[in-house]
């Protein structure tokens, strides 16, 4: 590559080069004199960076059914951390990943683009985390890692019923998080609004998460509240930080709802805090408003508790139905971060039955007035007829917040994005030009150097990477080409899979990808796995705690609006 601008990830500032890649790596920067017979690409006027790292991704079966990848490749994306928010296909058995493909519908599909022969789990020829990493390890345009899901792991040993785990399911819940560690996933990842892993305390997170501070991992937990119960929802996990010494990932990191307009600085405040206390933390967050999840995901705890099948019965129930109304309406819902629900801010963005297809783009009010019923029976309705599938974006968001928050000298980038839906949330497709673009070039916010650290070496180092994120000689060529005088987010809120503007080559591992816009059709990603790709973080030393019953529940149980899927 020659007369690139080179941006190396690590906050230095950009300067003019050249770059050599040999056998997938960086061989050489500066000013080079390319090998005879060399593919010499002229890169005037395009920063050369490291492939961005997509902390918060949910491709779990994307990575393996479709092998463009749009999504993630033409953003310049070059690896992505999968099994977020508690809930992944891994480890499962054949009942739990029955319970799984139906939950996780909204999210993901239901794979039918797998393969495989017909039945209950055709295409899924994987039971353990090392085998899932097996299967991309098979062909993948992007590299990815693991999170081992606490939910799952909880759905495997104790199911889905809201009660404690006995000290026998305890150990086996370890045990599983321990072996998926060792099989290749670099931490554990906790859903604390979604069933089943909402249902444990904080003394099992501690459990768990000291099984990963053990094995040099990380934690990443969508917490229990981004609404009225958010401060201490964030205090919650920095206390199993402290109590178990895991180094601890802020996913989605956000202050959403009236509530929170404008105290961004409060959680910050917290997370430097535990820092000077000598805890690692990090975290994430997109770069916009509206958070996206399930219409599902909104109900209250109790209601979703034994899966699927048992939230389709009360909602079929009229005394149940009343009082998930009443939970929604009146009293706050965790499953809506303690807040009321303002159902103008829900607007359906996909749903599972084709059927149903003319109300995606609609608000849940203004779907309401068309019908000429009650915004309640509305939702609730919809739920029955889309059997949970339908996703949502909510417009809870508040633009301070999320500029305070991506200043952090900790923050990282991280998409969140679903790829599933006739119209899922843009930033699925934008978030990392939207970076570039709109908060470097248009609002000068971060500048390019500070921005390209966020996307790159920062998210590299959460991940323990020991030869990406930053480009220097020896590195693995992990490289995006982008014009800073264009590049851009493609996809709208309107039209939310428009590829990104101005990202003209990626590469992974030497190989492009993109080239001239244009996805190549090679596959070089493979799974990046703990001990053989990352070194393992430090443990915190831990905070001497006697093994007492604590509070359940120390925060209401909500679910992030611009959170895991949110």
């Amino acid at each position: 590559m020659r007369g690139a601008l080179l941006v190396d990830g690590t906050g230095a500032p950009a300067r003019r080069g050249d770059a050599l890649v040999v056998d997938g790596r960086i061989a050489e920067l500066g000013d080079v004199d390319a090998p005879a017979g060399a593919r010499v690409l002229d890169a005037g006027g395009l920063v050369l960076a490291p492939g961005f790292v997509d902390l918060h991704a949910h491709s779990d079966l994307a990575v393996l059914s479709d092998p463009e990848h749009l999504a993630r490749t033409t953003q310049g994306v070059t690896t992505e951390v999968l099994g977020q928010d508690g809930l992944s296909y891994a480890p499962v058995d054949d009942a739990s990943l029955a319970v799984l493909r139906e939950q996780l519908a909204g999210w993901n599909g239901t794979g039918e683009g797998l393969g495989g022969a017909a039945g209950a789990g055709a295409g899924f020829d994987w039971r353990g985390v090392g085998e899932y990493l097996d299967r991309i390890d098979a062909g993948a345009a992007v590299n990815a890692c693991y999170l081992v899901p606490q939910g799952t792991v909880r759905m495997l040993v104790v199911g889905t019923e809201d009660r404690p785990a006995s000290p026998a399911e305890l150990d086996a819940m370890r045990a599983l998080v321990r072996t998926g560690l060792a099989e290749g996933a670099v931490g554990m990842s906790s859903g604390l609004t979604y069933v089943p892993g909402m249902f444990a305390g904080t003394d099992e997170l501690v459990a768990l998460a000291e099984v990963v501070a053990e094995a040099g991992g990380f934690y990443a937990p969508h917490q229990r509240s981004y609404g009225r119960a958010a401060l201490q929802a964030y205090a919650e996990v920095i206390e199993v930080a402290r109590r178990s010494g895991v180094a601890l990932h802020l996913t989605h990191a956000t202050m959403n709802f009236a509530e929170n307009a404008g105290r961004a600085g409060e959680l910050l405040d917290a997370v430097d805090a535990g820092i000077a206390g000598g805890l690692d933390i990090t975290l994430d967050s997109y770069p916009y408003l509206p958070g996206s999840t399930t219409l599902a995901a909104l109900l209250p705890s109790w209601a979703s508790a034994g899966g699927p099948a048992r939230t389709l019965e009360r909602l079929a129930d009229p005394a149940a139905r009343q009082r998930i109304r009443t939970a929604l309406e009146v009293e706050g819902s965790d499953g809506c971060h303690g807040v009321p629900v303002e159902w103008s801010t829900l607007q359906v963005s996909g749903v599972r039955h084709d059927e149903l297809a003319d109300v995606v783009g609609l608000r849940l009010d203004d779907l309401a007035h068309r019908r000429g019923a009650a915004p309640f029976d509305v939702f609730a309705d919809l739920l029955t007829a889309d059997r949970l599938g339908t996703t949502v974006l909510q417009h809870v968001g508040h633009e301070e917040n999320v500029r305070a928050i991506m200043r952090h000298r900790r923050h990282c980038g991280g998409s969140d994005g679903l790829l599933t839906g006739a119209r899922p949330h843009p930033r699925a497709w934008g978030t990392f030009p939207r970076y570039l673009g709109h908060y470097v070039r248009e609002t000068g916010v971060l500048s390019l150097e500070e921005c390209v650290a966020h996307l790159t070496s920062r998210p590299a180092a959460v991940l323990g990477l020991r030869d990406r994120g930053v480009l220097r000689a020896g590195a693995v060529a992990d490289l995006v080409l982008f014009d800073p005088a264009t590049v851009a987010a493609g996809a709208t809120f309107e039209d939310p899979r428009r590829p990104a503007v101005g990202v003209p080559h990626v590469l992974v591992a030497g190989v492009p990808v993109v080239t001239d816009s244009r996805r190549t059709g090679d596959l070089p990603g493979r799974s990046l796995r703990s001990g053989r790709d990352t070194a393992p973080r430090r443990p915190a030393p831990r905070r001497p705690a006697p093994r007492r019953p604590a509070p359940r529940r120390p925060a209401p149980r909500q679910h992030p609006t611009p959170g895991g899927p949110s």
